[in-house]
């Protein structure tokens, strides 16, 4: 038997508790792992809460990530023994997550944890670090430096917005943070390592198609109407590059940034991200978060706490990354 959260659906009562699961109720899967910690993300609180559909089939075990030591293993790539982590793939959507003291899954979604790196470590960051590393490298990629001037971050107090302003900052770009939560502007100040605040509401209603050229880029966690508004601020041949939706799904843009200024909308996926391209962005991640920075804006929980930190965060109680300590 093995500790673990579990979402279930019984004529349409929605709960998450935390059960005591046989290891035999493990789905199928090639590699069992000892999990160590896992992660509150955005979409782990909506799936615990029952707030968005994410869920749909029942019981499951919430938690897109996990960090651990692999305790049996029938894939050529991992032994017993091995330190693992694990993001993305519709783990703690459609197949059973890493809110769980044991997890069993596909050993193709695994990735080796790199020699000296501890799970903790690996989950501080988790699957926002590796969204926000994902927005940073398009941005990069697209040739954006630090002399082309500032760089505006949505959701900036959220897990993605924090380590992607951390990461920016780290790399000496200005950055523009927009949050909601003005109690924190000494926080991002001085922690994150932010150049200048701005209230959501500047961003969150709707605005004219065309606005004052502001921003070299920008990295956009909230969507609908924060989104479009970045775009539309964002200078000549800038790029916007989107990964959430905590604002809304919905996108009711206008073409002009993008055809009177050239301005580039890149789309960030980190779910079913290329599993050979993986490595390289944990290990660039890795390099612009050591521990040590993260632990001033992740804080850990044990596993009994999961459901109330997934409240919180949602209500906007949680700030940068909130870490599961599963054993």
């Amino acid at each position: 038997m093995f500790k673990s959260l579990l979402i279930n659906k019984v004529e349409n009562h929605y709960a998450a508790l935390l059960a005591e699961v046989a290891e035999s109720e493990l789905p199928e899967g090639d590699v069992t792992v000892d999990v160590d910690y896992s992660s509150i993300n955005y979409k782990d609180a909506l799936a615990i809460t029952g707030r968005g559909p994410i869920v749909r089939h029942f019981p499951m075990v919430p938690g897109i990530d996990f960090a651990g030591t692999v305790s049996a293993s029938a894939h050529p790539d991992y032994q017993a023994g091995d330190k693992v982590l694990l993001t993305g793939w519709g783990v703690g959507e459609k197949q059973w997550g890493g809110l769980a003291e044991k997890a069993r899954v596909n050993g193709d979604w695994l990735t080796p944890i790199p020699a000296g790196v501890s799970s903790k470590h690996v989950m501080a960051i988790g699957t926002a670090g590796f969204t926000a590393m994902l927005c940073v490298d398009a941005l990069l990629n697209h040739g954006v430096k630090p002399e082309d001037g500032p760089i505006l971050v949505t959701g900036a107090s959220g897990g993605v917005g924090s380590i992607a302003a951390m990461i920016l900052s780290s790399m000496g770009y200005p950055v523009t943070a927009s949050t909601g939560r003005p109690e924190e502007a000494s926080w991002l100040y001085k922690t994150v390592g932010v150049n200048d605040i701005i209230n959501r509401s500047e961003l969150s209603n709707p605005g004219k198609p065309l606005q004052k050229e502001r921003w070299a880029a920008a990295i956009d966690t909230v969507g609908s109407h924060t989104l479009c508004n970045a775009c539309a601020g964002v200078r000549y041949g800038g790029i916007v590059a989107a990964c959430g939706m905590a604002q809304g799904m919905e996108l009711m843009g206008n073409v002009a940034p993008f055809i009177l200024r050239g301005i580039t909308l890149k789309g960030i996926d980190s779910v079913m991200f290329a599993k050979e391209k993986r490595a390289g962005i944990w290990l660039k991640a890795l390099h612009h978060l050591p521990l040590a920075k993260l632990e001033s804006i992740s804080a850990v929980y044990p596993l009994r706490e999961a459901i109330n930190v997934a409240e919180k965060l949602l209500n906007g109680e949680i700030r940068g990354r909130a870490v599961i300590q599963c054993r």
